[in-house]
């Protein structure tokens, strides 16, 4: 074990973020921190590292192992070149190397008995060289530079003229080539692009050593993790396996805990209707028999209701009118800005009903693209032509589209006046806007906050044509999930940018690579343009004309399945209404008999019947006959409710 943190609590403003938080991390562990913005998975890296100290718990890392921390930003200030900096963490060895060398400079002048010295001194300096990678620390560095979307015509840069998200780039650098025992990365892949996130998967999946990652890119956890520790309401619980392995478990979880709860209120209602018409049958056994029930209900040990953050956004994307066939018509599309040729002579169709993902690298041109269409920036060359009856909802990754010095009711009560003052505070409600948060001003609102009311503002639009730039940008996985269910659900057409893997394979049936200043195009979701990429980089070629990417359906299996469903449905509605009409009948009868019993009761006090003794045995007899099959109606009533 090279990390353990037992029982780790920590509150801000007496507010508990962390409370008895435990997990432990094996040598060669890669394990992922989860949960919803603001549960405390920064937090929880910041305390193990020793930026934070906990209020409570203990944090232990084995003795002797080193671990290396990757913030989320980074203010690396230094007049070095990208080369120079990370050159820097090969110091020991560029200090190692120089020995060498001044020791192979004083053997060329030594005498006999000093180059002996010499001699056993230089054999040690080059087997703790190359022990350590001398003879590859240079090729090394160049390879993670390259591996981070560094070109070599950047190496010479300074690290001070770097943007935010080089800069962080520049430092998971450093820390991938220090090569600790433990590596902690809080949100590694936000300033890379897919072929750098890419290899940095690869590079930790073969890493040697143990890797903790922070991050929403849930296609890049499922592909190196095997253990998830998942923070909810303050509480931490550890999953072992990958992220969608996780995802089901969670499901699974989940979905028992409310099935048990359900279940029990279900069965405490039904004893409460049982106990309360036992009492309305007013007989002694039926009393008791009430009683007997109640003290048996009091034991139950109850369950809690299952609690779930207050975090769930509400979308639903409907079109107000539908388009024609033929949504989007590209033809010889160029742009350049100055001296950068983007794309040139691209051209693409978009059918009514299509989820279209543009990919590719940064600074490729994807949002420049999406920009064209919208009329926002103009194009060097070529056509587009939208297709009748086609109204474009426009989502902007920078929400350009958002007025900086409105309030959020202001945002969307000008936008869309129709509204009453209940349906827009409804509606910012459904994007976890409530109360006064609806009187706060855009530019004092978060990325994330942005995005939700960006996202607000689409679904009121009621476009039949989506265009979205980065739509997951700063969003929660459960608030991805509740977005990607929306978009599946949408019947109208979708065109996104977005280097979200995951958010691709579950959206997109079509996908755009803009590479080498052309569009290549792939029917399918991520997965299978991972596959096609491949399969075309291959030479095995597949000759039996079948598709290896195509996922055979049964059809008529799924017809008998659903055959048998049907069957057992229909038998199980017989056996309920079954059910149901016995214990009418037995109620009836019970009421019946109750009513006879009553009856019975008013004749036997009347003057003429009193003095017959012969009519009193008759009526006595007939008073016990239905005692006896009151008690044997109850209990079929009994065993019948409790079915």
């Amino acid at each position: 074990m090279i990390l353990s943190c037992q029982n780790i609590s920590k509150a801000f403003n007496e507010k508990h973020i962390l409370k008895n938080v435990s997990f432990h991390i094996e040598d060669y562990d890669k394990a992922a921190i989860v949960g919803i913005n603001g549960a405390g998975k920064t937090t929880l890296l910041k305390i193990i590292v020793g930026d934070l100290q906990a209020d409570e718990g203990i944090v232990t890392l084995s003795k002797d192992r080193t671990f290396g921390y990757l913030a989320q930003h980074q203010s690396v200030d230094t007049e070095h070149t990208i080369y120079e900096e990370l050159l820097s963490v090969k110091q020991e060895l560029i200090t190692l190397e120089a020995r060498i060398r001044e020791t192979e400079l004083r053997m060329k002048t030594a005498g006999e008995k000093e180059l002996a010295h010499l001699m056993e001194l230089y054999s040690q300096l080059t087997h703790r060289f190359e022990s350590d990678g001398g003879y590859s620390y240079r090729s090394e560095l160049t390879g993670v530079l390259k591996g981070l979307g560094f070109a070599e015509e950047e190496f010479s840069k300074p690290v001070s003229t770097l943007s935010g998200g080089q800069k962080t780039r520049v430092a998971l650098g450093k820390l991938l080539l220090l090569k600790p025992d433990l590596i902690m990365l809080d949100e590694p892949t936000n300033h890379l692009d897919m072929s750098s996130i890419t290899w940095l998967e690869t590079y930790l999946m073969n890493y040697k050593g143990a890797v903790i990652i922070v991050s929403h890119d849930r296609y890049f956890l499922d592909r190196i993790t095997n253990k998830i520790i998942e923070i909810d309401q303050t509480r931490s619980t550890v999953f072992t396996g990958n992220y969608s392995s996780y995802a089901e478990k969670k499901e699974q979880l989940r979905a028992a805990e409310w099935k048990a709860y359900l279940n029990q209120q279900r069965e405490i209602r039904h004893q409460e209707a049982v106990i309360t018409k036992l009492k309305s049958f007013n007989r002694e056994k039926s009393i008791k028999r009430a009683e007997s029930r109640e003290k048996m209900l009091d034991k139950i040990e109850r369950l809690e209701k299952p609690t779930q953050a207050d975090t769930d956004m509400h979308i639903s994307l409907e079109p107000k009118c539908s388009s024609g066939n033929d949504v989007l018509h590209v033809e010889n599309l160029s742009k350049s800005f100055d001296s950068l040729q983007l794309f040139q002579d691209i051209g693409f169709d978009i059918k009514k009903g299509e989820h279209v993902a543009i990919i590719g690298d940064n600074g490729t041109g994807k949002t420049t693209i999406l920009k064209i269409i919208n009329g926002l920036l103009p194009a060097d060359s070529g056509s587009l032509r939208l297709g009748a009856n086609v109204h474009i909802g426009y989502y902007d990754q920078e929400h350009h589209v958002l007025h900086m010095e409105k309030t959020l009711f202001e945002e969307i009560s000008d936008e869309y006046p129709s509204l009453n003052n209940t349906e827009i505070r409804n509606t910012l409600a459904a994007f976890l806007f409530t109360g006064e948060d609806v009187f706060k001003q855009i530019k004092d609102l978060s990325g994330g906050e942005r995005g939700r009311v960006s996202l607000a503002k689409l679904m009121l639009s009621k476009s039949n044509f989506l265009i979205l730039d980065e739509p997951t940008n700063h969003l929660d996985i459960t608030s991805k999930e509740i977005l990607e269910d929306a978009l599946n659900g949408y019947t109208g057409t979708v065109l996104y940018v977005s280097h979200d893997r995951y958010f691709i394979n579950r959206t997109a049936s079509r996908i755009l690579e803009l590479s080498g200043h052309a569009l290549t195009n792939y029917l399918g979701n991520y997965d299978y343009y991972l596959e096609k990429k491949q399969q075309l980089s291959s030479p095995a070629v597949q000759t039996d004309g079948s598709s290896p990417f195509s996922a055979p359906h049964d059809a008529g299996e799924k017809e008998s399945e659903a055959k048998l469903n049907w069957k057992e449905q229909k038998e199980l509605q017989a056996k309920q209404r079954k059910r149901e009409n016995a214990l009418k009948r037995l109620e009836e009868r019970i009421e019946e008999l109750e009513r006879r019993d009553a009856e019975i009761d008013g004749e036997m006090t009347r003057p003429e019947i009193c003095t017959n003794v012969a009519r009193l045995q008759e009526l006595s007899k007939e008073k016990n006959s239905i005692a006896a099959e009151l008690d044997q109606l109850m209990e079929q009533w009994e065993i019948l409710e409790s079915e």
